[in-house]
C-alpha cells in the first residue's frame, strides 16, 4: 500500500497551518482597534465619544467601499507576478505595523482636541486600508490554489483557526503587557506571517512546476484582464451572498449585544466577561478538526446547514435564562461558539471553490474577495442598525432591569439571531442546495475533493 496519499495529505496540512499564521496578526491588530480605541481616546485623551464614533464610522465606512478596488488592485498584482504580491504584502505589512503604533501612541501632548481627531481619524483609515489591501491578498492567494472542497476547507479553517487564537492573545494581552509589549508582538506575527507564507507559496509553485496538470500557482492561470463587477456576473455568487449576509447578520447581532445581555439580563458580574467570550472563541478555535471530519462526510452545503441548526438550537436556550444563569449562559457560549467554527471554515471555502467552478481563478480572485469583505462589513453594521433601534423601541435602555427590558433584551439577542438564520438556513436549502444545475452548482463537493485532493492540493 503506498505511503504517498498520506504524505501528501501531511505535507497539504503543513502548508495550510503556515499559510494561515497571518491570520494571526490580521485578527490581532483589528480587535484593539475595535475595542480599545474608543475607550483609549475617550477616558486618556478626553476625545468627545460622538464626534470619536463620527470619525470611526467615516473610516470604516470608506474602508468597506474600497474593498473590491483592492480586490481588483489584487487580481493585478496576482496577474504580474507572485514576486509582485509578496513585495505588496509586505509593504502593507509595514503599514498595518505603523498605523497600530499611530493609533496607540499618538503626540496627544502637542496637539488640540480636534487635532487629535484629524489624527485619530488619519492613521485609522490608513490602517484600516493596509489591513484590508493584506487581507484581500491572502485570502486571494487560497482561492488561486483550487484543489477541492475539502482542501479549501482546510485552507480557510487555518487561517480562521490562527485568527481565532489572535483574537484570544489581543483581548489579553494589552492588559498583560502594555501597548508597547503589544506593538512590539504584533510586528514579530507581522514578518513571521509573512515569511510562513512564503514558504507556502514557494512550496506550491514548486509542485506546479512538477506536475505539468492544471494545478494553480500564486501567479494565476490567465492574464486575461476582467471588470470590477465580474462576480456579479454569476447567479451562484449572488446565491451565495445572501445566504452569507443573511447568516453574518445572525451572527453579528448577538455580537453587538452581548455584554448588554450579560449587564442587565444576566446580572452577572464584569470578571465573568472575559470568561463568556474566551469560551465561546476557544470553542471556535478547538471546532476546526471537527468541522473538517464533517465536511468529508457531508459536504460543505450540509456542514453549513447543520452548523446553522447548531446555533439556532443554542440562541434558542437563551430565551430561558435570567438573573444568575450563568452556567447557563455558559453552556450557550460553548454552542454557539462550536457553530461558529462552520461559519468561519464553509462559507470562505465554498467562495473559493464557486471562483473555480465560475472558471474564475486565476483571473478574478481579488475582485470575489473584495465584494465578500464588504458584505463582512456591512453586516457589522446593519447588526447594530438593526438590532440597537429595535430594542429601543421594544423599551430597552442601558442599565434597566425590569421585567420589560430584560424580555425585550432577550428577544433582540435571542430570537432575532434565530430567525435570522432560519432564513439564512432556507436562503442556502433554495437558493443553492435545490439548484444543482446552477453554472456554480456546489452540490457534491467534498467527494469529489476527499479521494483525490492528495493530488489537487499544492
Amino acid at each position: 500500500m503506498s505511503l504517498a496519499p498520506a504524505a501528501n495529505t501531511l505535507q497539504a496540512r503543513h502548508q495550510s497551518a503556515a499559510y494561515g499564521l497571518l491570520g494571526l496578526p490580521l485578527a490581532f491588530v483589528a480587535l484593539p482597534v475595535y475595542v480599545h480605541l474608543p475607550n483609549l481616546y475617550a477616558q486618556q485623551y478626553g476625545v468627545p465619544l460622538a464626534a470619536l464614533g463620527a470619525v470611526l464610522l467615516l473610516s470604516r465606512s470608506i474602508d468597506a467601499v474600497v474593498d473590491p478596488w483592492l480586490g481588483r488592485w489584487g487580481d493585478r498584482l496576482y496577474r504580474h507576478s507572485w514576486r509582485a504580491v509578496l513585495w505588496a504584502a509586505v509593504w502593507l505589512a509595514l503599514a498595518v505595523a505603523l498605523g497600530f503604533a499611530a493609533l496607540f501612541f499618538p503626540p496627544a501632548a502637542h496637539l488640540s482636541a480636534p487635532q487629535l481627531l484629524l489624527w485619530v481619524g488619519a492613521a485609522l483609515t490608513f490602517s484600516h486600508l493596509a489591513y484590508s489591501g493584506l487581507g484581500i491578498l491572502h485570502q486571494a492567494w487560497a482561492a488561486r490554489q483550487g484543489g477541492g472542497g475539502l482542501a479549501q476547507s482546510r485552507w480557510v479553517a487555518w487561517r480562521e483557526g490562527w485568527s481565532l487564537v489572535g483574537v484570544l492573545l489581543a483581548s489579553a494581552l494589552p492588559a498583560l503587557w502594555g501597548w508597547e509589549l503589544t506593538t512590539v508582538l504584533l510586528s514579530v506575527m507581522l514578518v513571521l506571517g509573512l515569511l510562513a507564507w512564503r514558504y507556502t507559496a514557494h512550496q506550491a509553485l514548486q509542485n506546479a512546476a512538477q506536475n505539468t496538470a492544471q494545478n494553480a500557482s500564486p501567479e494565476g492561470t490567465s492574464a486575461e484582464a476582467t471588470t470590477l463587477w465580474q462576480p456579479w456576473k454569476h447567479a451562484g455568487f449572488r446565491r451565495l451572498l445572501m445566504v452569507f449576509v443573511l447568516n453574518g447578520l445572525a451572527s453579528a447581532v448577538p455580537a453587538t449585544l452581548v455584554l448588554f445581555f450579560v449587564q442587565d439580563r444576566l446580572q452577572a458580574s464584569k470578571a465573568m466577561e472575559p470568561m463568556f467570550l474566551g469560551l465561546y472563541f476557544a470553542a471556535g478555535a478547538l471546532s476546526f478538526p471537527l468541522w473538517l471530519k464533517v465536511i468529508d462526510r457531508l459536504g460543505l452545503l450540509r456542514t453549513w446547514a447543520l452548523g446553522m441548526g447548531l446555533s439556532v438550537l443554542a440562541f434558542a436556550g437563551v430565551l430561558g435564562l435570567g438573573a444568575g444563569d450563568t452556567s447557563g449562559f455558559l453552556l450557550v457560549c460553548a454552542l454557539s461558539g462550536l457553530a461558529l467554527g462552520a461559519d468561519l471554515t464553509v462559507p470562505g471555502a465554498l467562495l473559493n471553490q464557486l471562483i473555480d467552478r465560475c472558471g474564475e481563478r486565476g483571473r478574478s480572485d481579488g475582485a470575489f474577495m473584495g465584494w465578500w469583505n464588504l458584505a463582512t462589513k456591512l453586516n457589522l453594521a446593519l447588526a447594530a442598525g438593526l438590532s440597537l433601534p429595535l430594542l429601543g423601541l421594544w423599551g430597552y435602555a442601558p442599565g434597566r432591569q425590569d421585567a420589560d427590558a430584560v424580555l425585550a433584551l432577550g428577544l433582540a439577542y435571542g430570537l432575532l439571531p434565530c430567525v435570522l438564520k432560519l432564513l439564512a438556513g432556507l436562503a442556502l436549502y433554495w437558493g443553492l442546495m435545490r439548484e444543482p444545475h446552477l453554472d456554480v452548482a456546489l452540490e457534491g463537493l467534498p467527494k469529489v475533493a476527499t479521494r483525490s485532493e492528495h493530488s489537487a492540493t499544492p
